[in-house]
């Protein structure tokens, strides 16, 4: 039937953020279409069923690819392999931050001051007038 959800209970997590994330989607662009049809005047119908009807269009096209056994077998196999991911410590991940944004902040001294040598370099090479 094509209403029917494939698999059901497989990939749960994974099928339902994607199918909500989708739909947020749709709906800004039917949010987007309706003041666009607001603003030009077409009249209230058209501004309100054109949005209303492409967003349950989309919802459907949505509900038909998410239960499309080809998709739902890939997020099926995506969420069984994020399970097995061993995720890092809340330690660890402070840890590494503090390092990256040290490493950052020397890096970005580190030109600085190559800048400003550079700079000062060429200011006197040009200020000392033609070496010939």
């Amino acid at each position: 039937m094509a209403f029917d959800i494939y698999k059901r209970g497989q990939g749960k997590y994974t099928r339902l953020c994607s199918a909500f994330a989708a739909a947020i989607m749709a709906g800004l662009g039917c949010l987007r279409l309706y003041k666009k049809l607001q603003a030009s005047d077409v009249g209230l119908w058209i501004e309100t069923m054109v949005p209303a009807g492409l967003f349950v269009g989309l919802a459907l096209l949505i509900f038909w690819l998410i239960n499309k056994r080809s998709i739902a077998d890939f997020m099926i196999a995506a969420e069984g392999e994020m399970k097995k991911v061993s995720w890092s410590s809340k330690q660890e991940i402070a840890v590494s931050t503090i390092i990256v944004i040290v490493v950052v902040a020397c890096m970005a001294a580190l030109l600085g001051v190559t800048d400003l040598g550079f700079r000062t370099f060429f200011d006197w090479l040009l200020r000392s007038g033609p070496l010939v």
